[in-house]
């Protein structure tokens, strides 16, 4: 009785990890930069590349690497410290998720009675061996969290920004997640060098007080590393991904606290640790049901990847396919109707189990409509937009783009760029503005890229929206500016050293991206400038909202602004 219970915990915590990656995976936006007060925001041509000078360049670089303190804008400064709060607050509780998940893993489980009996005999007293399971505790998350900051130190946030939207960084970590899912479904395990392991352990053994029971923490780390390597992982992929400073650090925080918190408590209540089930097969479960998971996340990668190199054979219906195959096979997984090699043999299905199987073949079901245009609202950030669906079944995501008579039958690198479904934007800035100053309107410069989740949010969530849709689309001239674009070369005249990237604007996605830093002090994406045709903010340029009405009255705002300075 105290297994089914327990197995329904377990399965629990399988779907909270599910959504927490489709919902973490696309979190909120973390705002915009702020502009530093010693920047100023000069006027310059659209056919002329910015040039900035050593010290603002500097300040720029300064200021995606710590808290921006000194800003012009006060209320600039609420909106990137409360998104900010927000993402690393999305993070550790990611971390969280993923350390209780690890903790069930086969690796660890079955050692927390073995681990907690030892410092009981090892203290001599249940007191004494409180205080040292305590110790053991924090040692377990003094050791993750280091290793979260070295991935800090090593890239930094400006560093982690530029890799989530690089086509090689989201390649390679598709592999490596699809490493870990065929590792969960048994097929190899990951362990770290033997010889690393025991010196570590030997250590643990013949060390006495504080020293033996830090390396006995870091023995459980690198001998659990077969379960825990993948979850830890994928968290520090989607930590870094996030481009926030402290984000692998935050989710190691948290991933190590739910790890601590069990074999602390066990030590603690006794009864707790009687209170628990023994080893069994339901470990197993829970560990291929996360190689299905980890499979799905990969998919993602190869998207972004599959967006920034244009292979364009990585279309909507595919990835769509194979994520409601995937979550089939986990729900006949869960039946018990699919064995791998080191399964239990399911001499009945639990009422548990079917519900869970329910949900996972429930999902794929919600999924099928996708494959004729559905919007499929929880996948949206994950799955590849909309405007690579091949088949819309009745047209309605295209049906309201009403172009203009005049507006160009052909606009820049649109036969490499391709629109959100139901818009025509121009891609490129000074086509953009030109038009704008032919039809009067003004101008809403979206800086965007391929691999950007939240930028793909946006379109998918918020600018369907008919209010939206009709504010941008009557009353804005759209220039959408990819900053990882990395296919089409600039011309001779435009590409000039970028102290803020380090390198030259020889593409058109270096361009943009010098562009944004240099005159709007932010480099994060999405990020909307609502500007009049001298290219300055007519309000406060900031990052995604997923809220329609704000979004649009945000829109309206730009536009009353505009007219109001047309009527002046």
């Amino acid at each position: 009785m105290d297994l089914i219970k327990y197995s329904t915990a377990i399965k629990t915590l399988v779907v909270v990890f599910l959504l927490s990656i489709s919902s973490f995976n696309h979190a909120q936006a973390r705002g915009a930069d702020s502009a530093l007060s010693d920047l100023e925001f000069t006027e310059i041509s659209p056919d002329t590349a910015p040039v900035i000078s050593k010290e603002k360049a500097s300040a720029i670089v300064k200021a995606s690497d710590t808290a921006a303190h000194d800003v012009k804008n006060d209320a600039n400064l609420k909106t990137a410290s409360s998104e900010k709060e927000k993402t690393l607050w999305e993070t550790f509780v990611a971390g969280l998720v993923g350390g209780f998940l690890a903790f069930l893993m086969p690796c660890i489980f079955p050692m927390v009675p073995l681990t907690v009996s030892y410092f009981t005999k090892r203290a001599g007293s249940r007191q004494k061996g409180i205080g040292q399971a305590l110790i053991y505790g924090l040692s377990i998350i003094v050791i993750y969290v280091a290793f979260g900051l070295l991935i800090t130190i090593f890239f930094g946030s400006a560093k982690l920004n530029e890799l989530s939207s690089s086509g090689w960084f989201n390649f390679i970590f598709f592999l490596l997640l699809l490493t870990f899912a065929v590792s969960f479904f048994g097929a190899f395990e990951i362990t770290l060098p033997s010889s690393l392991v025991n010196k570590i352990d030997q250590k643990a053994d013949d060390s006495k007080g504080l020293g033996g029971i830090f390396f006995m923490a870091a023995s459980l780390a690198l001998v659990s590393f077969s379960c825990t390597g993948p979850i830890i992982g994928t968290l520090l992929v989607q930590a870094s991904s996030k481009g926030e400073l402290l984000a692998p650090a935050i989710g190691m925080f948290g991933f190590a606290l739910a790890l601590a918190l069990p074999f602390t408590l066990s030590a603690i209540f006794p009864g707790f640790l009687n209170s628990m089930p023994k080893s069994g097969g339901w470990l197993n479960t829970v560990k291929v049901c996360l190689g299905f998971l980890e499979l799905a996340l990969a998919l993602k990668f190869l998207s972004a990847a599959d967006l920034v190199w244009h292979w364009e054979w990585f279309d909507r219906e595919i990835f769509l396919v194979l994520w409601i195959v995937i979550f089939v096979l986990m729900g006949i997984y869960i039946l018990g109707k699919i064995k791998f090699s080191h399964d239990s043999d399911v001499s009945y299905v639990s009422v548990p189990r079917l519900f869970f199987a329910i949900f996972s073949l429930s999902f794929a079901v919600y999924l099928i409509p996708g494959l004729w245009g559905a919007p499929v609202n929880i996948l949206s950030g994950i799955a590849p937009p909309m405007n690579t669906q091949d088949f819309i079944l009745n047209g309605s995501a295209s049906s309201g783009n009403t172009v203009a008579a005049d507006f160009p039958a052909k606009v820049k690198h649109s036969e490499i760029l391709k629109a959100p479904v139901g818009f025509s934007p121009f891609f490129d800035l000074e086509e953009g503005v030109a038009y704008a100053k032919k039809v009067n309107k003004p101008i809403l410069i979206d800086f965007t890229g391929h691999a950007c989740v939240n930028c793909r949010k946006m379109e998918d969530k918020v600018w369907i929206d008919p209010e939206v849709g009709r504010i941008i689309k009557e009353k804005y001239v759209l220039i959408q500016l990819y900053v990882d674009e990395r296919n089409i070369k600039m011309p001779k005249d435009k590409v000039h050293y970028s102290e803020i990237l380090r390198t030259n604007t020889d593409d058109l996605g270096r361009w943009n991206g010098d562009f944004q830093a240099s005159r709007y002090g932010s480099n994060s994406q999405p990020f909307y400038v609502l500007a009049g045709h001298d290219l300055n903010p007519l309000v406060t340029p900031g990052g995604a909202i997923f809220d329609a009405k704000q979004y649009a009255a945000y829109l309206q705002s730009g536009v009353d602004v505009f007219n109001q300075k047309k009527s002046d």
